[in-house]
């Protein structure tokens, strides 16, 4: 599927770094949470790094997005920046 036509609006330099750092700040903290735990247990650095990342990145973003949205916006400042990026709303083109 390709879309087309995008909103100048949508491709601005500030959503893409807003999305941007909201993705990169739960995967930070993942990484952290990998890391400090490498040292109290006794598992292989690799396998733990490989499934604790990915794992604690989402429960970190989820937890924090859904407080965003439910409880405040201010919970956004734990992704990174205190507001999602804003795509306004526009028809895709399907190729025909």
């Amino acid at each position: 599927m390709v879309l087309t036509d995008t909103p100048a609006t949508e491709r601005s330099p500030v959503n893409l770094y807003l999305s941007l750092l909201r993705t990169g700040v739960p995967a930070l903290v993942g990484w952290l949470v990998a890391a400090a735990a490498r040292y109290g247990l006794d598992f292989d650095a690799t396998a733990l790094a490989g499934v604790l990342v990915p794992l604690v990145s989402f429960v970190y973003y989820a937890v924090f997005r859904a407080a965003e949205h439910y409880l405040s916006p201010r919970w956004g400042w734990l992704l990174g920046y205190a507001k999602p990026p804003a795509y306004p709303a526009g028809k895709a083109a399907l190729p025909q």
